[in-house]
């Protein structure tokens, strides 16, 4: 059973940034042909799209697991969870960052959730994930699991 689950998909202005492609292809094509410049450039910006939308991570987190992107972490390696916002949330990305750590950040999503590792024979300290629900995650994550159901 899903105890949280998140999206990380690009913002709204990354497609407009990515729209940039269409005038860059233009540039290159036209002067072969009209339609060959059009093409291109639809094809590039389409392309881009999916691109974007396909590599799209999830967070989610079960009774069982913590689900991050290909990544997959026991619950019971969990250790401490924190969110960090703002200036808080760059220096967890930046200054303070151990080269050790599990990373997925995405650039448009200011927010991180910082998740110790209680597992002594990885050599991960600690997994650093943006998400745009920090404190919905930590819930998530620090919540209890279930108990398993009796067997009859």
């Amino acid at each position: 059973m899903e105890i949280y689950r998140e999206r990380l998909s690009p913002t709204p202005w990354l497609f407009v940034a990515t729209a940039l492609l269409i005038p860059a292809s233009l540039l290159v094509f036209l002067p072969i042909s009209m339609v060959a410049g059009v093409v291109a450039a639809v094809v590039s910006y389409g392309l881009a799209v999916v691109i974007l939308l396909v590599t799209t991570p999830r967070l989610t987190v079960t009774e069982t697991e913590f689900v991050a992107g290909r990544a997959r972490l026991p619950r019971e390696v969990v250790g401490e969870v924190s969110a960090h916002r703002g200036a808080d949330a760059t220096l967890q990305r930046g200054r303070e960052l151990d080269a050790r750590a599990w990373l997925l950040i995405r650039g448009w999503i200011s927010p991180v959730v910082k998740v110790r590792l209680v597992d002594e024979t990885d050599p991960t300290p600690y997994w650093l994930v943006s998400t745009r629900r920090p404190d919905e995650l930590v819930a998530a994550l620090t919540a209890a699991p279930a108990a398993a159901a009796p067997a009859d």
